[in-house]
């Protein structure tokens, strides 16, 4: 619920959107949606999305998670079920990237085959998941991040050295992970597996979006 309060109001403030109008796009009275976003009262899954959707981030979506959390040794009563709003984004391949983000489509006009993973991290632009493929990434000690894994790639976050980022050639039908570092007044797209080359970044090569969440499905 904080997280998308947060939301809410960095969007209406970046809109320059008042209660009053939101509660307009949305059916509401301005009190209404003064009592959601001061915590008076609580919105339901349906209403958090038409919030969202009148604030024009239809690549948002709020779902419920019912978790059971684990019992301890002295625990006796049944495990209470935990409901946690969270953000589900698409989970795309290295060809859609690019695609995607030129298409100016928003909510990723996604099929009924369409996969999607949830997280708690709101995005700033229209995120996407990743699945890394290949060992470029797998370092021998230090941050890691191996084949198979999942990586959340937030477009709108920005680009700067130390950062991870997916990036992709003029000519290349593929993007590629790498880490972003800066020698001499130069960029470099830098692999964590030291047996692989490191590109220098070019005006040729985009990037594409940073990497801001990574994690293992088993």
């Amino acid at each position: 619920m904080d997280k998308w309060i947060e939301l809410v109001k960095a969007k209406m403030s970046e809109l320059k959107i008042t209660q009053t109008e939101l509660g307009e796009r949305v059916g509401m009275s301005q009190g209404g949606i003064g009592h959601w976003l001061n915590k008076r009262r609580e919105p339901g899954i349906t209403e958090m999305n038409r919030v969202l959707q009148a604030l024009g981030m239809d690549f948002l979506e709020v779902v419920l998670v019912i978790r059971e959390p684990p019992l301890t040794p002295d625990d006796e009563m049944p495990l209470a079920q935990k409901y946690n709003p969270y953000f589900r984004y698409p989970v795309s391949d290295w060809h859609m990237p690019c695609e995607v983000r030129e298409s100016g489509e928003s909510a990723y006009a996604a099929s009924d085959k369409q996969r999607f993973e949830l997280t708690d991290y709101h995005a700033r632009g229209a995120a996407f998941w990743l699945t890394v493929a290949g060992d470029s990434m797998t370092a021998p000690s230090g941050p890691s991040i191996a084949e198979g894994m999942l990586i959340l790639v937030d477009p709108e976050v920005e680009a700067v050295p130390g950062k991870l980022v997916i990036a992709q050639w003029a000519d290349s039908a593929e993007a590629i992970f790498r880490k972003l570092d800066e020698e001499g007044g130069q960029r470099y797209l830098v692999p964590l597996n030291p047996t692989w080359p490191k590109a220098l970044l070019t005006d040729e090569c985009r990037i594409i979006g940073v990497v801001v969440q990574a994690t293992a499905r088993y």
